[in-house]
């Protein structure tokens, strides 16, 4: 009997940087399922490549990853960034008519027509983008968290840039209508960023089923654990199951 192609699951992380949270999956997954993550330019393995900043540049990197897929039922994960990011390449695949993911999954992630609690990045001084990235105030700006806040925020700088020109892109109307792509939604307990109560808000992005699941933990719950991989694991195997069963006949 043939080799049976494995789902592959193609994950993107919460940050350019953020790759590695999914280096242990494969073992949590489970059969049949491979987990992709996909590498953003300017970081790990790609440092020296210019870092995308909108909508254009990231879908002119990404996308042709996804326009000649390998043969078989894909998924995609995006958690924070990465979700909007997910969201942006299955509304593109759908724009150009071609297949898109046979499950588009969400973490940690309000929908785009959520208002941001962050002040417009393009106009936003460094101060006050610090002022919000720490908790309006919470972390004094001397102290070791201050300091290495501040010395980050160029890459912030650029991952909310990036982050914000995908929600103004994602709320501009679809030429090939509304996504049929069916979404899961995953929220943890206690995540202030992306409350359980936003769960409802992607019904609003795709006309297929949408389905949420909570597991434990905060805004990083992609980090450690086995219950998110898991969980993925699973959709995937339902994903295959659903693809390959036969239509009904009459």
């Amino acid at each position: 009997m043939p080799i049976e192609q494995p789902v592959r699951l193609h994950c993107f992380a919460h940050s350019g940087d953020g790759v590695s949270v999914f280096e242990g999956w494969a073992a949590s997954v489970g059969p049949g399922v491979e987990p992709v993550p996909v590498r953003l330019p300017g970081f790990t393995s790609r440092r020296t490549e210019p870092r995308a900043t909108t909508h254009e540049a990231l879908l002119a990197d990404v996308l042709p990853q996804f326009t000649e897929p390998e043969p078989g039922p894909y998924v995609l994960y995006g958690h924070g960034l990465g979700a909007v990011i997910a969201l942006t390449v299955t509304r593109a695949l759908h724009d150009l008519g071609l297949p898109g993911p046979a499950l588009l999954a969400v973490g940690a992630c309000s929908p785009p027509h959520v208002p941001p609690q962050l002040p417009d990045v393009r106009r936003a001084t460094d101060d006050e983008l610090l002022h919000a990235l720490s908790g309006k105030g919470a972390v004094p700006p001397g102290s070791d968290e201050g300091i290495l806040l501040r010395a980050m925020l160029p890459v912030l700088r650029a991952e909310l840039e990036l982050a914000q020109d995908l929600h103004e892109a994602a709320r501009r109307s679809s030429p090939a209508g509304p996504l049929t792509t069916p979404v899961l939604v995953v929220d943890s307990q206690d995540n202030p960023l992306a409350p359980a109560s936003t769960v409802d808000g992607w019904r609003r992005w795709t006309e297929g089923p949408v389905w949420s699941r909570t597991v434990p933990g905060r805004h990083f719950f992609v980090r450690g654990g086995r219950e998110l991989p898991r969980l993925l694991g699973r959709a995937c195997r339902v994903v295959r199951r659903l693809v390959e069963e036969p239509a009904p006949v009459g």
